[in-house]
């Protein structure tokens, strides 16, 4: 079992937005390899955000971009947010738990 972590560029994004980071955490997280976003990411995005809205689910933006681009690597989500469950029950996520 591969145990590698890699980050989406959208929690990179999320996580520098803190003004708080520290200059050691935000020297590790640059270390970490980014998923790269492959061609028709944005249009397949676009499409499961749709679809979560078609059965009554409001998912924000980010988090349909977080979902998609682990979709795309068919990598684990590593997280406590429980927004992301829509996206494991309808989208094809895989949640590590």
């Amino acid at each position: 079992m591969d145990r590698s972590a890699v980050l989406s560029p959208f929690v990179l994004a999320e996580l520098f937005s803190d003004p708080k980071l520290e200059p050691q955490d935000a020297a590790d997280l640059r270390r970490l390899p980014l998923l790269a976003i492959t061609e028709g990411f944005w249009e397949r995005a676009g499409r499961l955000r749709a679809e979560l809205f078609q059965k009554n689910y409001r998912p924000k933006l980010v988090d349909t971009m977080i979902a998609q681009i682990c979709i795309d690597h068919d990598v684990r989500l590593l997280t406590r947010d429980r927004d992301f469950r829509i996206f494991a029950r309808h989208g094809g996520l895989t949640l590590l738990r």
